[in-house]
């Protein structure tokens, strides 16, 4: 076969093309439920880890946020996501959701160290500030500091999104028809994996990049006013 001929065989012919996008829609749908779990879960972790007693001792939640973040991060994502699939919601026929459940898990413990190193660049001198003009610890968190981290916090957060959009790859271990298992089904069709594989690749590194993009102008222009 030509290389025309396998582009249409793998693209064109029984409308194959319209596979690849309803692969696409699965793969950034899972990951922006699993990337808004993630922001959610993570914060709430670190804001744990970062909690200390008055006389600067870790409380039980610091202890908890640790033993979680360790766990996820020292397992393997597609045996989080086998484990969420076969065992955790064995009952469930949603498989985006099982999906969407395990990466924002899975994404919570590592934006969890990221949103607390956003925090930890603030220099403490911001939360001796709130706190002596009477603000509470919680209000200098929210209002004064948090703010701050939130130029450290963007760049590596966005970076994270990009990977867990990567990582979705993974999903066809539960049967979800993305991306990855479009180029796999059609390949076996075909009987010509070269093309389909091609395909999805060019596919992966155009949104990727748009996002790269996107996230350094971000990047940019929230750095403008550090430029004094």
């Amino acid at each position: 076969m030509t290389v025309k001929e396998r582009f249409i065989a793998a693209f064109i012919e029984s409308d194959r093309w319209k596979l690849y996008i309803s692969g696409l829609g699965i793969t950034l749908e899972i990951a922006l439920f699993a990337g808004i779990l993630g922001i959610i879960i993570g914060t709430i972790l670190a804001l744990m880890k970062l909690s200390t007693t008055e006389e600067g001792k870790p409380t039980i939640f610091n202890y908890i946020a640790t033993i979680y973040i360790d766990v996820i991060r020292g397992t393997p994502s597609v045996l989080q996501l086998l484990i969420m699939w076969f065992i955790i919601m064995a009952s469930s026929n949603n498989g985006i959701l099982v999906a969407s459940l395990s990466f924002g898990i899975n994404s919570g413990a590592y934006v969890a160290e990221i949103v607390r190193g956003g925090i930890m660049a603030v220099d403490k001198g911001q939360m001796e500030a709130g706190r002596s003009l009477g603000l509470s610890k919680a209000a200098t968190m929210r209002y004064i500091v948090l703010p701050q981290a939130v130029k450290n916090i963007i760049p590596p957060l966005g970076n994270e999104f990009i990977t867990l959009i990567k990582e979705t790859a993974i999903v066809g271990y539960v049967s979800l028809t993305d991306l990855t298992r479009v180029a796999n089904q059609i390949a076996s069709r075909t009987y010509d994996a070269f093309m389909p594989l091609i395909g999805v690749a060019v596919i992966y590194f155009v949104i990727i990049k748009l996002l790269s993009t996107f996230l350094g102008k971000l990047e940019r222009r929230m750095r403008v006013s550090d430029h004094r």
